[in-house]
C-alpha cells in the first residue's frame, strides 16, 4: 500500500507555494466522469504525492438520494477534493458536511460542465448566468465546513463571453460568498449545439484572458485549465497563474505525473520506474479483487501508462483482452509487464 513506501504530506495545509491560499491547486488532475474515480486516483498518487486530485463530478442528489456509496475514496489519495453538482445550497451545504466527515481536503462546485443533463439538473456552466445563485451556493457549503470550497468555471457562455461578464462573475461570486480560489476553463461553453467533447475543443482556448483575471484579482488564487499537454507547457501557465490543471493528457499519458513533484514542487526524489509504479498497485489490486472490485475496473486507468514507447501496443492489448476475464488478477498485469523491453523501462 502506498502509506507503506511513501511518506505523504497535505499540501493543502502547508505553504509550499508562496502565494497559493492552497498550495496543491499549483498542479492539479481535472475531474473527469467516468474517469477519475477512486482507482484512478491511487494510481495517480503512486506517480505524485503533491498534485491535487479531483473526484469524477457527483451531484447532490446521488449523495443524498443514491443506494450507491458516492463519496468512498481510499486514505491514499490525500489531497483529494468532492467536485459537486447542484444548484441547491441547501442540498449543497447537507454534502458538504457529509464530505467533511469523510475526510475530503476540499470541495468544489461545478460551474463548468455544458452537458444536457447538467443543464436540465440547473447546474455546471449554465450556472454561470446566475452568479448570485452561485454566491449563494458557496456561502452555504462554507458556512458548515472549515476546509476549502472552490469554484471551477469557464470564461463564458453563448452570448456571455465578454470579458466583463467573466469579471463581473467572479467579482460576485468572490464578494459575496467569501470565495478565494477559482479553476478558469479557458474556453467558453456552447449550451445547445454542441456535445459535451465538441465544447472540449471548438470554442477557443484563450488564455491571455484568463492571465487577465489573474491579473486584476490578484488576491485571489486561481489555476487555467484547457488544451494543456504537458509540464512545458505548465511551467509556462505557472509564470502567469497559481496553478495548473491538466486533465484528459495526464489520463491517457500517466507517466507525465512521475515528474510533477520535482519539476513544479520543489522536489529532488528519484522518479519511479513505469514498472515500479505498475507493481507498486499490486497490494491494492489485490486488496480490491479480495473486496469484491475487478481488474478490469483498476487496470483501464493504467493503459496508458507506456503511451508512444514500444510495447505499448501489446501492453494495452493484452490487458484488455484479459482483464475482463473472470478470476483475472495481477497476473495479467505481468504478463503485459514482460511485453515492454526491458531496456526502455526508465
Amino acid at each position: 500500500m502506498l502509506n507503506e513506501t511513501t511518506d505523504i504530506q497535505n499540501p493543502l495545509s502547508g505553504g509550499m507555494s508562496e502565494g497559493l491560499s492552497y498550495p496543491s491547486a499549483r498542479f492539479s488532475i481535472a475531474p473527469m466522469l467516468d474517469w477519475t474515480d477512486r482507482h484512478c486516483r491511487y494510481f495517480h498518487r503512486i506517480l505524485s504525492k503533491n498534485a491535487l486530485l479531483y473526484t469524477e463530478m457527483v451531484t447532490t442528489g446521488a449523495i443524498i438520494h443514491g443506494k450507491g456509496d458516492f463519496l468512498q475514496f481510499n486514505e491514499e489519495e490525500h489531497p483529494v477534493s468532492l467536485q459537486l453538482g447542484g444548484s441547491n445550497p441547501v442540498d449543497l451545504a447537507t454534502c458538504a458536511k457529509l464530505a467533511v466527515e469523510r475526510g475530503y481536503d476540499e470541495i468544489n462546485l461545478n460551474v463548468g460542465c455544458p452537458s444536457d443533463r447538467v443543464q436540465n439538473g440547473r447546474f455546471g456552466a449554465c450556472l454561470m448566468g446566475e452568479a448570485e445563485l452561485v454566491a449563494q451556493c458557496v456561502s452555504a457549503m462554507k458556512d458548515v465546513v472549515d476546509i476549502p470550497v472552490t469554484v471551477k468555471t469557464r470564461i463564458g457562455i453563448d452570448d456571455q463571453d465578454s470579458y466583463e461578464f467573466l469579471v463581473d462573475f467572479v467579482r460576485t461570486v468572490n464578494e459575496k460568498s467569501g470565495c478565494d480560489n477559482f479553476t478558469i476553463h479557458a474556453r467558453k461553453a456552447w449550451l445547445s449545439g454542441l456535445s459535451p467533447k465538441e465544447n472540449r475543443e471548438i470554442p477557443p482556448l484563450d488564455y491571455p484572458r484568463v492571465y487577465q483575471l489573474k491579473k486584476d484579482f490578484p488576491h485571489l488564487t486561481m489555476a487555467i485549465n484547457g488544451g494543456i499537454k504537458s509540464l512545458e507547457e505548465a511551467e509556462e501557465h505557472l509564470k502567469f497563474m497559481d496553478g495548473v490543471m491538466i486533465g484528459r493528457e495526464a489520463y491517457q499519458s500517466p507517466y507525465m505525473l512521475a515528474e510533477v513533484d520535482n519539476r513544479l514542487f520543489g522536489g529532488n526524489a528519484p522518479i519511479i520506474k513505469r514498472s515500479d509504479a505498475v507493481k507498486a498497485m499490486f497490494p491494492y489490486i489485490e486488496e480490491q479483487l479480495s473486496n469484491g472490485s475487478y481488474l478490469n475496473h483498476i487496470s483501464r486507468h493504467m493503459l496508458g501508462m507506456f503511451q508512444n514507447m514500444p510495447g505499448a501496443r501489446q501492453w494495452r492489448r493484452y490487458i484488455s483482452e484479459n482483464a475482463h476475464k473472470p478470476g483475472s488478477g495481477i497476473e495479467v498485469l505481468e504478463a503485459a509487464l514482460a511485453k515492454i523491453p526491458a531496456e526502455l523501462d526508465v
